[in-house]
């Protein structure tokens, strides 16, 4: 064995150490970044179909879930503690802005709330509870867990006119705004994330 095999094994060695120091730090500071922010993660836009014709609509499904600190901090303990502060409704205010080609063609507003309450329901062993407010339809959780998915969870379906499509190649995006107020358990906020592109061909 050379004397100049042993160093460069030695420096490669020392390479693969610093390396794995270097994705340690960086595990470590994105870990931080989403434990003390909120973000718009597990986003996808996905078209029903590669091709449509002039007059008809062209849909897409579009989902995402809000994550970090907002969603860690919204728990049945929090709520307890809001509540006796007269801090009763989280409302979620989400803007869509609806892009073909980077100029947005339409917009769509969404409200969220999340509404706490005093139960006596036997099966929930809290004496505040929470009632989800999505599309204008309330929704009873039986599970902490449940509530959060009811309201940071997003699937919709987005409907585009089709005179809001050009003939030829048409590069849909959507830029999704999120904002909330000033609670006892989170402080004011705004998130905006843009989503994939999806293309759709339009012919005559």
């Amino acid at each position: 064995m050379s004397f100049a095999w042993v160093i460069s094994a030695c420096i490669y060695k020392r390479q693969l150490h610093i390396e794995d120091i270097n994705d340690t730090f960086l595990v470590s500071e994105l870990s931080k970044f989403n434990k003390n922010e909120s973000f718009i993660s597990d986003i996808v836009l996905k078209k029903s179909s590669e091709k449509s014709t002039i007059g008809n609509k062209v849909i897409l499904s579009l989902n995402f879930a809000i994550k970090g600190i907002i969603r860690e901090a919204f728990s049945q303990k929090n709520w307890e503690k809001a509540y006796n502060k007269h801090d009763n409704i989280l409302r979620l205010a989400i803007k869509l802005d609806i892009k073909n080609n980077g100029q947005t063609i339409e917009s769509k507003k969404l409200i969220r709330k999340a509404i706490l309450f005093w139960t006596r329901n036997p099966r929930i062993q809290h004496r505040i509870w929470i009632t989800i407010v999505k599309d204008d339809n309330p929704f009873y959780p039986l599970e902490e867990e449940e509530a959060k998915n009811l309201l940071f969870d997003f699937q919709k379906e987005i409907e585009i006119e089709s005179n809001k499509l050009r003939v030829g190649k048409n590069k849909i995006s959507i830029t999704i705004n999120i904002s909330w107020g000033t609670h006892d358990y989170i402080e004011k906020n705004e998130i905006i994330k843009e989503t994939n592109i999806e293309e759709i061909e339009v012919a005559k």
